[in-house]
């Protein structure tokens, strides 16, 4: 009897599990060329509704397989991103690139078997100790567990601050280790021959960027330096695809809020009374203002704070 009703647990996790992975919103995919495709995930916070998808991925088409920029925040997601892709092509998914080590972008991983994995050397060692963490974050902001969700580390890294020319199935490609700026461990990556630069975190569109592992002064630069390359098209982390002039006046906004917060902080100001100052009104316009605006001040103004201690 015992075996009988555990038995029939196990099948109800199954289908509930089956219908929710069913109820994740679609990607909205856009062709950039012949080649690359941009995966665009909802605008949003995780949430029982989006299941925790919330992310961009990128598709590259090579010769002989798909190099796919991050895989979503869980197994679930995996999953269905490759359904999509072999919605696009029929070769398979034989390499990952993961942009940073937040669980949205990482934990997809483990959807795509033994798949070579490419990221920043720190962010293979964030995602070592941190992974575990990440899954904790997503099965709290949906209500529910994922049992197959088991973070996956890169298998080949590369050193930052740095630029690494690489060329994998036959995709030319640069890989850019800024110093720590959304986070410790950010890795861009530019197609020369494409004009398309694929932020991660980055860069983020008609959204607040999360700031919890950030450096603001190094995400500034960053910024900065990103306007240099000569891209026409920039997927970024999270929002719709981007223009070289979606990427300037993010570097806009992130300089005049810095400058802010610093003046307030010499000022004497409280963070809280730095928000009341600052003129948001371009702010106010994207998507999780409520949300991250409080915690993106606080962050810049700690950072601030140690700069001057």
């Amino acid at each position: 009897m015992n075996r009988l009703i555990n038995l029939l647990l196990l099948c109800m996790l199954g289908i509930t599990s089956a219908i929710a992975a069913s109820d994740l919103p679609k990607p909205e995919v856009v062709k950039v060329n012949e080649r690359v495709y941009a995966l665009l995930g909802p605008l949003g916070l995780p949430s029982p509704e989006n299941q925790g998808y919330m992310v961009n991925s990128a598709v590259i088409i090579g010769k002989t397989g798909v190099i796919l920029v991050d895989t979503g925040f869980t197994d679930e997601i995996g999953r269905h991103l490759n359904k999509t892709i072999q919605g696009i092509t029929d070769k398979p998914v034989r390499h990952i690139i993961n942009t940073h080590h937040h669980g949205d972008h990482v934990l997809g991983n483990v959807a795509f078997g033994k798949t070579d994995i490419t990221s920043s050397e720190k962010a293979r060692e964030l995602v070592e100790t941190t992974g575990a963490e990440w899954v904790g974050i997503v099965e709290n902001a949906v209500g529910r567990k994922f049992p197959n969700t088991k973070p996956v580390p890169a298998t080949q890294t590369y050193p930052g601050p740095g630029r690494t020319e690489k060329t994998i199935d036959g995709v030319k490609m640069v890989f850019i280790v800024p110093k720590g700026s959304h986070t410790p461990g950010d890795l861009m990556v530019y197609l020369p021959e494409d004009k398309v630069l694929i932020a991660g975190d980055v860069m983020v569109n008609d959204i607040v960027p999360n700031f919890r592992d950030a450096n603001a002064k190094n995400w500034i630069a960053t910024l900065d330096e990103a306007q240099k390359l000569p891209a026409r098209t920039i997927i970024p982390g999270h929002g719709p695809l981007a223009r070289p002039a979606d990427l300037t006046a993010m570097h806009a906004r992130m300089a005049s809020l810095y400058e802010g917060v610093e003046a307030g902080y010499k000022e004497g100001l409280t963070d809280t009374e730095i928000r009341q100052k600052l003129d948001l009104s371009d702010w106010k316009k994207l998507k999780n203002f409520d949300e991250q605006m409080g915690p993106t001040i606080n962050r810049i103004y700690l950072e601030v704070e140690a700069a001057n201690f």
